[in-house]
């Protein structure tokens, strides 16, 4: 009764009230848990001073490395994915003609299978067993077979795998909403398509970069599935330690802390990147 009332007097709205009410308890709960696991269990008073013991140890020490190692990894995965996606994109807008929706067709549907299933099946190309290693052994390139998994490459490979699709869209909207008469007239002044592309059409598909930068940096940096399958024991990130703290160890306000750093940094690098791209950014992620 209360929600036809909004709806039918000054809230045109007031149908998603409920429901948006109830998203944002189910989403901010589990935040306020964490919030709450994180700060208080790990008050300790010494002589009047409260000492948060895990949030120092994120700042020092082994869990800084993970957090650092993780924004390493990401930052490698993001441009990795620039200078892979972007050629990709600029073809498909530019030259793909009538085979552009094939060509989107076959950017998307590798995420149609299971995230599980891919992974695996990239890990068991990439084994010691593997096509890749069988191949170079075939040919006699190499004598035997290359360690590729449980290393950082094969960690950044996986994120790679992972997440293109994310980056090739967003710049791919960018590219097909550009103003080709401005190109043209370019052609016409004698630019050359180096300068061209330097000149005009990277810097008028920033918002594309941009947002495609949102949608593969921030959900590598708390990755944890990709690091557990490529990475084993060897390479861990810091969605990896947040699970080992609250699964394996059992240590939940430590998970809570970790997780915590790791959500105020996230929002901190989204906040500075959708700031310096402005709204273009965020209409290209959305």
């Amino acid at each position: 009764m209360r929600v036809t009332q909004l709806r039918d007097t000054k809230y045109p709205l007031g149908g998603l009230v409920e429901p948006v009410e109830e998203y944002r308890v189910c989403s901010q709960g589990p935040y306020s848990e964490c919030l709450h696991q994180g700060m208080y269990p790990n008050l300790e008073v010494r002589g009047g001073h409260h000492q948060r013991k895990d949030f120092q140890a994120v700042l020092g020490g082994g869990y800084g490395i993970v957090f650092l190692q993780s924004l390493y990894l990401a930052f490698q995965t993001n441009l990795l994915c620039i200078l892979i996606g972007y050629p990709i994109a600029y073809y498909v807008a530019m030259f793909g003609g009538r085979w552009k929706t094939i060509l989107l067709f076959l950017v998307i549907v590798p995420s149609w299978a299971s995230y599980l299933i891919r992974l695996y099946s990239l890990k068991t190309i990439i084994g010691n067993k593997g096509l890749v290693n069988s191949l170079l052994l075939n040919l006699d390139i190499i004598s035997s077979p290359i360690e590729i998994l449980y290393t950082p490459f094969a960690v950044m490979l996986g994120l790679v795998y992972a997440w293109l699709p994310y980056m090739i869209l967003p710049i791919y909207a960018a590219i097909e909403g550009l103003d080709r008469s401005v190109l043209e007239a370019a052609v016409d002044l004698g630019a050359t398509p180096v300068r061209r592309f330097f000149r005009l059409t990277l810097p008028m598909t920033r918002g594309g970069l941009l947002a495609g930068s949102i949608l593969v940096f921030i959900p590598t940096v708390g990755e944890w599935l990709v690091p557990h399958i490529f990475g084993g024991s060897k390479v861990m990130m810091a969605g990896s330690l947040v699970a080992l703290k609250f699964t394996s160890v059992g240590n939940i306000p430590a998970g809570a802390s970790l997780a915590i750093m790791l959500a105020a940094t996230l929002i901190l690098i989204l906040y500075l990147t959708i700031k310096w791209g402005g709204r273009e950014a965020m209409e290209r992620m959305l």
